[in-house]
């Protein structure tokens, strides 16, 4: 899989989640904290180029994914491709 990017908060939940999901699946990622870059959703959305409304925003290369929901989603989808 590329490189993932997540955009969010280290307080959310989902946000740790999607993370954590890299983590445990040895998928290349980088975070980019919202609160430490002082970063606004306005400036996520500038970045993906979409409107942004809740954390974590996710992309996997330069495709936008969606949030953690999203995500998990591709990731299984990707996984029983690979398996096929």
């Amino acid at each position: 899989m590329e490189q993932v990017t997540i955009y969010g908060r280290s307080s959310c939940g989902f946000c740790i989640r999607a993370r954590d999901l890299c983590e445990s699946r040895n998928i290349p990622y980088t975070w980019v904290d919202m609160i430490e870059r002082g970063m606004s959703k306005q400036d996520i959305a500038d970045q993906i180029g979409r409107p942004v409304y809740t954390v974590p925003q996710i992309l996997v290369g330069s495709k936008y994914v969606g949030g953690c929901d999203d995500f998990s989603a591709y990731v299984r989808e990707h996984e029983a491709e690979a398996a096929r």
